[in-house]
């Protein structure tokens, strides 16, 4: 199976992307000012913009407020529960946030909190299945794989500008 990365700039900075062979999101990850690349085989590398141009089109789009729902094929690779809870958290509305307590009920397990702060903090495809949508039940910041400041800027681009 051919994997295929690309960096892709973003309003809040450099996000890395790898698909499969069929066009599917497997990662999606926030660099924080780190550059990667993990194909040693050139031609993976060199293939990726045409492969990856519909996650970048609609990152794009998303930056630049056209677009609220990501439309894109994800194969992210986790646990059946992780699964479970990464599918929760795509039905997290654009602008909204739910606690990680609401998520546990939805899963099934109101006392799962911890498990599904665990699952949210191992999300392959950030952004695209919306983890930094997940805070306390309290309305607390709670951690976030890219740092809560990162996890801010989402949550601050997100908010309905004021007219």
């Amino acid at each position: 199976m051919g994997l295929y990365f690309s960096h892709i700039d973003t309003l809040v900075g450099m996000a890395a992307a790898t698909v499969d062979e069929d066009g599917a999101l497997i990662e999606f990850t926030f660099l924080n000012g780190e550059m990667s690349n993990p194909f040693s085989r050139p031609d993976q590398a060199e293939h990726a913009p045409v492969r990856l141009k519909e996650v970048t089109r609609q990152v794009h789009e998303f930056f630049d407020r056209k677009r609220t729902v990501f439309t894109l094929g994800l194969k992210p690779r986790g646990t059946d529960f992780q699964l479970k809870v990464w599918k929760a958290l795509c039905d997290i509305p654009f602008g909204e946030t739910w606690s990680y307590q609401r998520i546990a009920a939805i899963t099934g397990d109101i006392k799962a909190t911890q498990a599904v702060g665990g699952a949210n903090n191992k999300n392959p495809i950030a952004l695209i299945i919306p983890c930094h949508r997940v805070i306390g039940k309290s309305g607390a910041l709670t951690g976030y794989g890219g740092g809560l400041p990162l996890k801010q800027k989402l949550l601050d681009f997100e908010t309905p500008l004021l007219l």
